[in-house]
C-alpha cells in the first residue's frame, strides 16, 4: 500500500501567498500535520483530518506523517513560510534517514513557499539586491559560539544578513549580543530592518540603523535583515523609505 507525503510551505501568511502548488497539495491530502498556528492558517475541508502538534516537535511530528504516509495515507506537513528554510522539510528527511526503509521508500514531495526573508524584503525595497545569506539565531540546535562565528564572518565578507528566530520566551539576551558583535565588524549606520508578522494583520516594519536596533523590540514572529557596508535608504518625500542593496560592488572592503 503506497502512500503520499508532500511537505507545505504556506508562505508568510495571507492566503494570497499561497501557490497552486501548495492549494492542490494541500486539497488532495487526507491528513495535515503541522504546528497548530500554522494548520489554522489552512482552510478547512470535510473529510480531512488534522493533527496540530507544538512548535518544539518537529521530530515527532514528522515521524507520526511518515508513519502515516507509510500506511496508505495522503499526507500533507504544513510548514510557514518555505519548508526548506528552518523548518519541517530537514526534519522529515532526518527522520526518514533514520527510520524503516518504507518510509524512503514513499512518494514524496516539497512544495516550496515565499519564505520570511522575501515577504519583509519585499515591503522594505531590495535589501537582497547583492549577496546575502540567512542565518537562525536560535541555539536550540547548535552551539552560540558558532553563531558568533557565523555571523562575524558573514559581515566581514560583505553579505547582507537575514536572521531567522531572534528572540524566544527561553532566548532573551541573544539577538542585542548579536547586534554588538555586529557592531565590530559594520557602521553603526548600517541600516536594519525589522519585520514583523509581514503577510498577516496587523504586520509591522520598521528601518533603523545598527547603532539604534537595540531598542526596537522583536519577537519570534519578527525577520530581521541587517545590511552589508553597500546598503543604503532611499527617502522619498512623502512615502516609505526605500532600503536597497546595489548589485555592483567596485572595490573589495579593507
Amino acid at each position: 500500500m503506497s502512500g503520499k507525503l508532500a511537505v507545505v510551505g504556506l508562505g508568510p501568511g495571507d492566503a494570497r501567498y499561497l501557490t497552486r502548488e501548495a492549494l492542490a497539495a494541500l486539497d488532495e491530502a487526507d491528513a495535515l500535520y503541522g504546528y497548530g498556528p500554522y494548520l489554522h492558517r489552512v482552510a478547512p475541508r470535510s473529510g480531512q483530518v488534522r493533527h496540530p502538534t507544538g512548535n518544539s516537535e518537529e521530530g515527532a511530528r514528522a515521524r507520526a506523517a511518515l508513519a502515516h504516509a507509510a500506511r496508505g495515507g495522503k499526507v500533507a506537513i504544513v510548514s510557514g513560510g518555505d519548508p526548506g528554510v528552518f523548518a519541517m522539510a530537514a526534519s522529515v528527511c532526518e527522520e526518514m534517514a533514520a527510520g524503516p526503509p518504507e518510509w524512503r521508500a514513499l512518494d514524496m514531495r516539497i512544495v516550496p513557499g515565499v519564505t520570511a526573508m522575501l515577504a519583509v524584503a519585499s515591503r522594505a525595497g531590495a535589501p537582497l539586491g547583492h549577496d546575502f545569506c540567512a542565518l537562525s539565531l536560535s541555539d536550540n540546535l547548535k552551539p552560540w559560539e558558532l553563531i558568533e562565528r557565523r555571523l562575524a564572518a558573514a559581515a566581514e565578507a560583505g553579505f547582507v544578513i537575514a536572521l531567522y528566530n531572534p528572540v524566544s520566551q527561553a532566548r532573551t539576551w541573544q539577538l542585542a549580543h548579536a547586534f554588538t558583535l555586529l557592531g565590530r565588524h559594520l557602521p553603526g549606520t548600517t541600516p536594519v530592518i525589522f519585520g514583523r508578522a509581514v503577510g498577516r494583520a496587523g504586520e509591522g516594519l520598521v528601518v533603523t540603523t545598527l547603532a539604534e536596533a537595540s531598542a526596537i523590540a522583536a519577537d519570534m514572529a519578527t525577520l530581521i535583515i541587517i545590511g552589508s557596508r553597500e546598503t543604503r535608504v532611499l527617502a522619498r518625500d512623502g512615502k516609505a523609505p526605500l532600503v536597497y542593496t546595489p548589485r555592483a560592488v567596485s572595490s573589495v572592503p579593507a
